[in-house]
């Protein structure tokens, strides 16, 4: 068994803004459950205080003249125990955990996040009288990237593990805010956390974290590239044996068609029929026409470019004029939500669009989905298309990262060893998206081929359990990697 601190700045169902919660959630449960003694440390924002009835003070410490509580939960649902750091000045604010209500970065994010891994490396070396310090430390994307460059600086610390979920989100500040935060000299310059004379936390984990991570294969590969390295690409290569990809899980307790609470009708691969009420459901609360032999298309997204935003738009008037309904739910970019609207408003009996992110709708749109919509033009992991296939709802994706490992097009040979799961966008334009959804439109009309396809893409076990085991390798790599270079 091995303690495991595990950093991350969102976790379902305490706070979410996307997939990055559901696997800190996920994750952390399935360590537990394999016997691993894990710790989770989030900060204390608002939403995550209002939800919970006062959470007791086990430790403190100070930083940045701020008086830090160190606040005791579990994540609900489970028994993995959660510590929160609660820092009104700068946790405790309306809205989203980076973005401010127009949209914007919070200006002072690089004190807010410098503060929270301040307080882990606290933590970490057991200074905060919690009479538990880790082996490994576990951190997640760029808000925590800054804690193994300063754990570095000391000769006994635990192993250090950095996951990418997104490396084009790099947590870049002056030069000067370095500076301001009084972090230790030895970390300034191009071997540590400086980035053609910028302040960029994401290097300190690439730098110097024991071992790197990204959430699929193909992603890891992928970022060793130009294309996708977003100007790491040469460091990765250096660091190139440190890195390795492991696909994320999906929580079977929350996303399972059979015991999901959301659904108006459950239902499994043995009992597929009754999927169809599920749309039937859906079609009536979004005031759709009523047809069960109608394909329903679903997509849930961030509206940015990433996800293939400019391609779908160009198909737009293609898509609409096919026999199917689409339904998305999103936000993002204005431009893009207004875009969509605008078709939602031209063509009411097609097209529905919900701007912002409703729970209980995805689970039930999942359900109802006979299409899943992915068209991104890259995609490190991807959790919906997993949820999507257990779901028998077929993906419609495009070959990046972790759609490429886990969506095996539909063709004679894949139709013939029952491996067939989705439909594989060929290039990233509007043409290649229609042409794709003209070939997922003839399959459907073949209901024993369609059914057969269903079959396939629920059949796999996609639960966090074989993910968990792989990070579990991973730590004692790191733990191994840690104690040589002493």
């Amino acid at each position: 068994m091995s303690k495991i601190l595990y950093l991350c700045s969102e976790a379902f169902p305490l706070i979410k803004t996307g997939g990055l919660a559901d696997v800190a959630g996920g994750l952390t449960r399935a360590l537990q459950n394999n016997g691993q003694d894990v710790r989770l440390l989030l900060p204390a924002y608002r939403e995550i205080l209002d939800k919970l009835h006062r959470p007791r003070q086990v430790a403190e410490t100070f930083h940045y003249g701020q008086h830090i509580r160190i606040l005791e939960t579990c994540l609900p649902g489970t028994r993995v125990k959660t510590w929160l750091l609660d820092c009104p000045s700068a946790f405790d604010r309306a809205g989203n955990p980076y973005l401010d209500a127009a949209g914007d970065p919070w200006p002072d994010n690089a004190f807010r996040f410098a503060l929270f891994a301040q307080a882990a490396v606290d933590i970490a070396l057991d200074r905060c009288t919690l009479a538990w310090q880790p082996d490994v430390v576990h951190c997640n994307d760029w808000q925590s990237a800054l804690v193994p460059a300063l754990l570095a600086t000391f000769a006994q610390r635990p192993a250090t593990v950095f996951t990418i979920h997104n490396l084009a989100y790099q947590g870049r500040f002056s030069k000067n805010t370095f500076f301001d935060l009084g972090l230790p000299v030895e970390l300034w310059g191009k071997h540590g956390v400086e980035f053609y004379d910028q302040f960029c936390f994401i290097k300190g984990g690439l730098v110097y974290a024991d071992r790197i991570n990204t959430v699929s294969p193909t992603y890891a590969a992928e970022i060793l590239q130009a294309r996708l390295g977003y100007g790491f690409d040469g460091l990765l290569r250096h660091r190139r044996e440190r890195l390795s990809g492991i696909l994320n899980g999906i929580d079977t307790d929350i996303w399972n068609p059979a015991s999901d609470k959301h659904l108006v009708q459950n239902y499994n691969q043995h009992s597929l029929d009754l999927k169809t009420k599920n749309k039937t459901a859906l079609q009536q609360q979004l005031k759709l026409p009523v047809s069960s032999r109608t394909p329903l298309v679903g997509m849930i997204s961030r509206l940015v470019e990433q996800k293939g935003m400019h391609s779908l738009l160009g198909a737009m008037p293609k898509l609409l004029s096919l026999p199917l309904q689409i339904v998305l739910i999103g936000s993002g970019e204005k431009q893009y939500e207004n875009a969509l609207l605008d078709w939602s408003r031209s063509y009411p009996g097609k097209l529905s669009v919900s701007i912002g992110y409703d729970e209980q709708l995805s689970h039930r749109l999942e359900a109802a989905a006979d299409i899943y919509l992915m068209p991104s033009t890259f995609e490190p992991c991807g959790l919906n298309q997993l949820y999507s296939l257990a779901y028998g709802a077929l993906p419609l994706a495009r070959k990046v990262g972790g759609l490429a490992d886990t969506v095996i097009d539909c063709d004679e040979k894949t139709i013939t060893d029952k491996t067939a799961n989705g439909f594989i966008i060929a290039a990233d334009t509007a043409s290649a998206l229609v042409k794709t959804m003209q070939r997922a439109l003839r399959s459907y009309k073949d209901p024993v081929r369609w059914q057969q396809l269903q079959l396939n893409a629920m059949r796999p076990d996609r639960s966090w359990q074989t993910s968990a085991q792989h990070y579990i390798k991973l730590y004692q790599l790191a733990m191994t990697d840690n104690s040589e270079e002493r």
